[in-house]
């Protein structure tokens, strides 16, 4: 490629411009057309020097065709259409038509970067030519893109484009025809709040003045690897044996209960009992397997639940409830009501906080939210990612929050080991692309995990990711949290899982008669239980460690907006004051996905106190 074209200017010229401006990929063009005066640019063919209007060149480069190819491919259309003349409107006509559908790769600056290389690389050896080589000196080999790198090359390839380029990852580099050809780019699925002539963009300087941290606390916070697969069953016990008795107490407090029964002690009253929902086998929950384990307290026994008497129920195993019924024998609890759980209260910072922030914060703050994968499930493409780059690069939010899986373990050429890379080694090149993508934007980056991630700890709840290689001002832009988390950013709290904790417990969930739809339930009963994962057992998928999950994994508080990322379908709710977000996957198969964009507005207080959702407007994009 790099020996049949050539760039007119020097390579001080081009490397000024993209340095000095450090342009995103799809501005280069935009740039070459404004720096030159002319509309037309030089370009060597056949030996020959030919004068090409920009736009044919801007073919050559975006769709990684050689001038000769592309040539070849007007001459063959221009005579299928008799002999159509070279015009702008033609030209994206036989864009449309012809080179979006010969699969070519979106890629062009590789070439324009490989003609970068190739020109210093010229210019080198024509210094060399008029110098005295040294003793035992050899002369350096041309650089191309078909031969590898010299440490300096390799140093100039710092773009997406480039350092995702499928090559590197698997010996297959046809990308994805299903994600290229997807339709509804960019179409609005779902809406939530003030959506009306919104501006979906960031403050005027992104990121500037944004907050991330933890919420507990960097000393309170999973912030390392630790040591797992070290367990005892009374360890667990234990756990769940306290998680008893803590919601216990606020469903006693909150409902002015005296005390509780034990679950098997027989009785001709009415009683109201604690304990946790379970199975009586390892089936799947249902209205006939239904047990009440009570805790130490409350004689540590199980009982069987006769739930016919329920008007309306919905419980999954491990749920924490209070019951009324009767237990005249001992040996079944006929259950005559069912009390809910109680949330937690909402951060509320103090006073002088509170204002000093409001005033700081007049804008809205916007808030991007995609979730992996990021690649096709046909390929090792990260097109997907290079979309999302390009939307942060238009849309310039605040704060993007990017969850896992980044190297994604159920994609079937990891699985099947068709990578010429280490996991790391993607995974590395992947967040710095990212990050060198974002750094003209200034915004905000958090990097979650998922327990698809391949090269990570394959543990919940699960540590941060590690990246030793980040400069100062890189690490200033990334924050690296674990999963679960509770993040305060600029006074307004996220609860964020990649762990697809809503189609595990909507596989185990049972209910009757409830009126509420299925996914607003579920969340509810995460808020009600404090708890990110509150299945139990959890699925086989999630490998527990239950003493850092009682003391990582549980909700400190009700987060003012809760991102849930599912396989299920996307969507924006409100339940009990808490925004949930599921904004899907980037990536669904061989097609596209969605992603999530939230504008945070943080209210003034009202005189009467009431609460009010700091989330003003948001919306579910077809990437």
């Amino acid at each position: 490629m790099c020996a049949m074209l050539y760039f007119f200017f020097d390579s001080d010229t081009l490397e000024n411009i993209y340095t000095t401006n450090k342009l995103h990929l799809c501005q280069m063009l935009t740039l070459s057309r404004n720096y030159f005066s002319s509309s037309s640019i030089y370009v060597k063919f056949d030996g020959v020097f030919c004068l090409l209007h920009i736009s044919v060149v801007e073919q050559c480069i975006c769709n990684r065709v050689k001038v000769d190819e592309m040539v070849l491919e007007w001459v063959a259309y221009s005579t299928t259409k008799n002999g159509l003349k070279l015009t702008m409107q033609t030209l994206e006509q036989f864009e449309h038509e012809v080179t979006r559908t010969c699969g070519f790769y979106f890629s062009w600056l590789e070439v324009f970067t490989s003609v970068q290389i190739v020109l210093i690389e010229e210019e080198e050896n024509l210094l060399d030519s008029y110098s005295t080589p040294a003793k035992g000196s050899q002369k350096r080999a041309l650089t191309t893109p078909e031969h590898p790198h010299s440490k300096r090359s390799v140093a100039l390839l710092s773009s997406p484009g480039l350092l995702l380029s499928p090559a590197s990852f698997s010996p297959s580099v046809t990308p994805s025809q299903k994600y290229s050809q997807r339709s509804a780019k960019g179409e609005v699925m779902v809406s939530f709040g003030a959506v009306q002539g919104t501006r979906w963009a960031g403050r005027k300087t992104p990121g500037a003045g944004v907050q991330v941290e933890l919420l507990e606390g960097p000393e309170d916070s999973l912030c390392s690897s630790y040591k797992y697969m070290f367990q005892r069953l009374r360890d667990v016990r234990n756990v769940l044996t306290e998680k008893i008795e803590e919601l216990g107490e606020g469903l006693r407090s909150h409902f002015s209960i005296e005390e509780f029964s034990p679950v098997s002690l027989p009785a001709q009253d009415v009683i109201t009992v604690l304990g946790q929902v379970c199975c009586d086998s390892n089936g799947k929950l249902n209205a006939q397997s239904v047990l009440l384990e009570a805790g130490p307290e409350q004689g540590g026994q199980q009982v069987p639940v006769d739930l016919s008497e329920l008007k309306e129920y919905s419980l999954f195993p491990g749920q924490v409830v209070m019951m009324e019924g009767m237990n005249t024998t001992g040996r079944k609890l006929v259950a005559s009501k069912l009390y809910e759980g109680v949330p937690l209260p909402f951060y509320t910072p103090g006073i002088f906080v509170s204002l000093f922030k409001l005033y700081a914060a007049a804008e809205p703050m916007n808030v991007l939210v995609a979730c992996g994968p990021y690649t096709p499930s046909d390929g090792l493409t990260f097109d997907p990612l290079i979309d999302l780059i390009n939307v942060i690069v238009k849309d310039r939010p605040d704060v993007c929050l990017l969850l896992g899986p980044f190297v994604d373990s159920k994609h079937e050429q990891i699985e099947k080991a068709q990578v010429t890379e280490t996991f790391e080694a993607i995974f590395s090149r992947c967040i710095e692309s990212i990050v060198d993508g974002t750094n003209s934007v200034g915004c905000r980056l958090v990097f979650v995990p998922s327990q698809r991630d391949i090269h990570h700890h394959f543990i919940y709840p699960q540590p941060p990711f590690t990246l030793p290689n980040l400069s100062k001002e890189q690490a200033q832009r990334i924050t690296l949290v674990p999963d679960p988390c509770t993040l305060l950013i600029d006074g307004v709290t996220f609860g964020v899982t990649s762990t697809d904790i809503l189609f595990h417990m909507g596989a185990e969930e049972i209910s009757c008669g409830t009126g509420s739809e299925r996914f607003s339930r579920i969340l509810k009963h995460m808020l009600t239980q404090r708890s990110y994962y509150p299945l139990y057992p959890p699925v086989e998928d999630v490998n527990m460690d239950y003493e850092k999950f009682q003391s990582y994994g549980q909700m400190p508080l009700t987060p003012d907006i809760l991102i849930i990322p599912s396989e299920l379908r996307y969507f924006i709710k409100d339940v009990v004051g808490c925004v949930c977000v599921n904004p899907g996957r980037l990536t669904k198969g061989q097609v596209g996905g969605t992603y999530g964009r939230l504008l945070i507005q943080r209210p003034a207080p009202s005189e009467d106190g009431t609460r009010q959702i700091p989330c003003s407007a948001a919306q579910v994009v077809k990437i």
